[in-house]
């Protein structure tokens, strides 16, 4: 079992650094104790990521990381085969018959594992994270139902390889599609969303040492007051976190209104939301 409860889950993420709440710390014990996958959803900058590496670090399994985009396809994904290694053995077999060729091409000296199978396989514990699955093709997702319900891949070369010991799956989306259902049938459903100012102050608390809390506090607040507003992209919690450094950089102990101008591009990424921002903040 990779947690005890969920009030263990809550102590070792929060000793990797990973603040979570009643609802993901249930999640995340229920996915390890059922065995089944666990699909994080929300806005890009929330932590879900984040929630995958913690997870690992706080069990200390290895995280084997599928980062999906549009046009991922199953060589990149599951597994391929060492063309220019084979056709070199196939060279090298002068006149042998294409029935040997064929057992000898076909076989682990020529497989190249990519990370669903390499997570498959794993004998140690193993975190897999399949990130930003909304941004992988619909095809992507009826690949993955078989590893995901039966934890085991089908190489038509070499047979079904089954896992010798289950990994600990996370899957994260953005929510820019909606994923199938016989996808979401397979897993565990947590939606995350950005904290509150107090749970954010919290945050950047622990991820920035040496940072005072009525800085904290405040940057908390102003960054809660941004996403309130129609932005093209709301400040994640990752940038959150740098404005803090930032601040550290800079010697500033006090968020006034000139350093929040100064400093606003950490954060915002647009013109168009600096402007707004500015805009609404009166500077």
């Amino acid at each position: 079992m990779w947690f005890a409860s969920p009030a263990d889950v809550r102590d070792r993420l929060a000793a990797a650094d990973y603040l979570s709440d009643d609802s993901i710390a249930t999640s995340v014990f229920l996915a390890g104790a059922l065995g089944k996958p666990l699909l994080a959803e929300g806005p890009a900058g929330v932590g879900k990521t984040q929630l995958a590496k913690a997870v690992s670090a706080a069990t200390g399994a290895a995280l084997v990381r599928l980062q999906c985009y549009e046009g991922l396809d199953e060589a990149r994904a599951l597994y391929e085969w060492n063309y220019k290694k084979q056709l070199l053995r196939i060279q090298a077999g002068g006149g042998e018959g294409w029935d040997a060729a064929h057992d000898d091409i076909f076989t682990e000296e020529f497989l190249l594992e990519r990370p669903l199978l390499r997570a498959i396989r794993a004998e140690a514990p193993t975190v897999l994270l399949i990130d930003e699955i909304d941004k992988a093709d619909v095809e992507v997702e009826g690949l993955l139902l078989e590893v995901l319900s039966d934890y085991q891949v089908t190489i038509p070369e070499l047979g079904t390889i089954t896992a010798a010991r289950r990994p600990y799956v996370v899957l994260t989306s953005n929510a820019s599609r909606e994923l199938s259902e016989a996808l979401k049938r397979r897993c565990l459903y947590l939606h995350l969303s950005y904290p509150t100012p107090e749970r954010e102050r919290d945050i950047v608390l622990t991820q920035v040492p040496g940072i005072e809390a009525d800085l904290a506090e405040r940057l908390a607040r102003t960054v809660a007051t941004m996403r309130a507003l129609e932005l093209k992209k709301s400040p994640s919690i990752a940038e959150t976190v740098d404005w803090a450094n930032t601040l550290l950089a800079l010697g500033r102990t006090e968020l006034d209104e000139a350093t929040v101008d100064a400093t606003l591009g950490v954060v915002l990424k647009h013109a168009s939301d600096q402007t707004r921002t500015r805009k609404e903040l009166g500077l």
